[in-house]
């Protein structure tokens, strides 16, 4: 727990510094901004986070963790031939795709920037799944890859800081009781691009990638700006932003959702509604960015 609230706090020094920044370009986005949305769900235990694991103390006490402890026939003859402690693959970062022109970017690690003059967000993120059925078409890194096409290298928290600044407004989350009410909010277009062995842009709408299974078509329900909510540890005082636990841009209804659709949509496994369009996703890993839209009413009337 003492590690999940330190890297909750690191999380809202970035979220913080990020905003004060566009502030001072004069979008006006800030941390009150976020809403405390007295009916987003509320666990027993606050939602994980996406992980950045803090390293070990030293190089020795990591390979000892990952070793354990000693066989009995090491023991026996300490001086017995280990192995090499340079085997193995060195990881090697996933390539970044350039960053867009004309944005600013949001506070490191996250890698989000923000058009002020267009009105757009952009998220780079990689392809976390091809195939299978789907909850989500977004999460953080670290938390829903087995369910989500693209894992996104940011926070949830900082994506909705951003949505603010260029002019989303955030609605509710989905209700469940006493009856079924969807997710209102500003309705955000989701754009993925990418570039091919030939490093060419594509560019492909979100929903072409996710499959309704009754119907065998694209998915053609819009996203909602949600805005998920805030859980509070009792004890510490601390509030966390419950869409970190994975719920950034949802396909079935979670109210802890930053995006959600506004339609019903199960949760429950045999019930679920969506599955992955491989014929059409990029292979795994592949870097993509999301554009991010917000669909304003000022633009509409233009």
């Amino acid at each position: 727990m003492e590690g999940r609230v330190l890297r909750m706090k690191f999380y809202s020094l970035h979220i913080l510094f990020g905003c004060l920044f566009l502030a001072c370009l004069g979008c006006g986005a800030s941390t009150a901004d976020l809403p405390e949305a007295e009916t987003a769900e509320v666990t027993a235990e606050p939602p994980a986070t996406t992980p950045r694991e803090e390293p070990a103390n030293s190089q020795a006490e990591l390979q000892t963790a990952e070793a354990g402890p000693p066989s009995a026939a090491e023991a026996e003859n300490p001086e017995a031939e280990q192995p090499d402690e340079e085997e193995g693959e060195e990881y090697v970062e996933p390539p970044r795709l350039p960053p867009p022109v004309g944005a600013t970017a949001m506070p490191e690690p996250n890698r989000v920037w923000v058009d002020l003059q267009k009105k757009l967000v952009f998220v780079d993120g990689y392809i976390s799944l091809q195939e299978g059925m789907l909850e989500m078409f977004a999460c953080p890194a670290g938390t829903k890859e087995h369910e989500s096409i693209v894992a996104v290298y940011s926070s949830a928290q900082v994506v909705h800081a951003a949505l603010l600044a260029v002019g989303a407004e955030v609605g509710t989350p989905v209700q469940f009781n006493p009856e079924f009410k969807p997710p209102t909010g500003t309705e955000i277009a989701v754009e993925v691009r990418w570039q091919d062995k030939a490093g060419e842009w594509q560019s492909i709408e979100a929903q072409q990638w996710i499959t309704d299974i009754k119907t065998g078509k694209p998915m053609d329900h819009p996203w909602v700006f949600a805005g998920s909510g805030f859980y509070k540890d009792e004890e510490t005082g601390e509030k966390y932003y419950m869409a970190e636990g994975g719920e950034l841009i949802c396909v079935s209804n979670f109210s802890t959702a930053t995006l959600d659709i506004p339609a019903e949509s199960s949760q429950v496994n045999d019930g679920l509604l969506f599955e992955a369009n491989a014929a059409k996703i990029p292979p795994l890993g592949t870097p993509v960015r999301l554009v991010l839209t917000p669909k304003l009413e000022s633009q509409e009337e233009k």
